[in-house]
């Protein structure tokens, strides 16, 4: 039985395009999301795409504050993707 290993490494962090950065800025604002109640009576998380102003269907939940949980769960994945952007951050440093 043969085995394919493979690793990579980088000397710098990998870099994100202009246009995945501020799509990550404008769905890291709760103001730009929205929740609609469907017929079947879930509710959908959508955000508004900024260059065509179309919204855009996310996840849906039973209820109306699973929805909003929802959204605040996807504000603080994306503002956590622009920290790591920022490049690595000091917790602690020894003397």
């Amino acid at each position: 039985m043969t085995f394919f290993y493979q690793t990579q490494s980088w000397s710098s962090q990998p870099q994100v395009s202009d246009e995945t950065k501020r799509l990550w800025e404008y769905v890291s604002e709760k103001a730009n999301w929205r929740i609609v109640q469907l017929p079947n009576g879930f509710y959908q998380t959508e955000y508004q795409d900024p260059k065509q102003l179309a919204w855009i269907d996310v996840t849906r939940r039973e209820t109306i504050e699973g929805a909003e949980q929802a959204i605040d769960s996807s504000v603080e994945h994306y503002s956590k993707k622009l920290e790591y952007l920022k490049g690595p951050k000091v917790v602690k440093t020894f003397k």
